[in-house]
């Protein structure tokens, strides 16, 4: 399906190949889930879900995206801010790097999830299961074979296995 300048416009940072990869990959997602089979492709990986908040859609969304895929996620909150001594974020950072293979970040400063994201040596999302993410405009490139929360999951999906698989 080809890509109209529109589209590619609406999200915001993801390139054309960034694009078209990741809905290549939600589209076999979305099929195998069609045909009835799970795949287990994040089995055995570990993944952080750092957030401020109570438990909310966002969280649940990255959790049973992950958990579908056999990764097993750990929910913290991780008690640091913009005033954090650098030093911490950075330790704290390098500690996330060696217990998992990706962090998800919800509720916290972009700045800091920069900082995290330039010492942790993993993947490190900000906000990739919120509504305002930029994959969640693809969704609705998937077609209305399967429900719309279907459709965001497997583009989060593709989003993890791009980045970890």
């Amino acid at each position: 399906m080809p890509l109209s300048d529109k589209t590619l416009e609406a999200t915001l940072q993801l390139s054309p190949l960034k694009v078209t990869s990741l809905l290549g990959r939600a589209r076999l997602l979305q099929r195998a889930a069609l045909e009835g089979s799970a795949p287990m492709l994040l089995r055995g990986k570990n993944l952080g879900l750092l957030c401020e908040t109570p438990s909310d859609e966002a969280q649940a969304l990255f959790r049973n995206a992950a958990e579908a895929l056999g990764a097993r996620v750990a929910v913290m909150r991780p008690g640091l801010s913009l005033l954090s001594d650098p030093q911490q974020v950075q330790d704290t950072a390098r500690m996330l790097g060696r217990l998992y293979e990706a962090v998800e970040c919800q509720g916290l400063d972009p700045a800091l999830v920069q900082r995290i994201g330039q010492h942790a040596g993993i993947p490190v999302f900000d906000g990739a299961a919120t509504k305002s993410h930029p994959t969640t405009r693809l969704t609705d490139l998937l077609g209305d074979q399967t429900v719309p929360a279907d459709n965001r999951r497997f583009v989060l999906q593709a989003l993890l296995l791009d980045a970890i698989a």
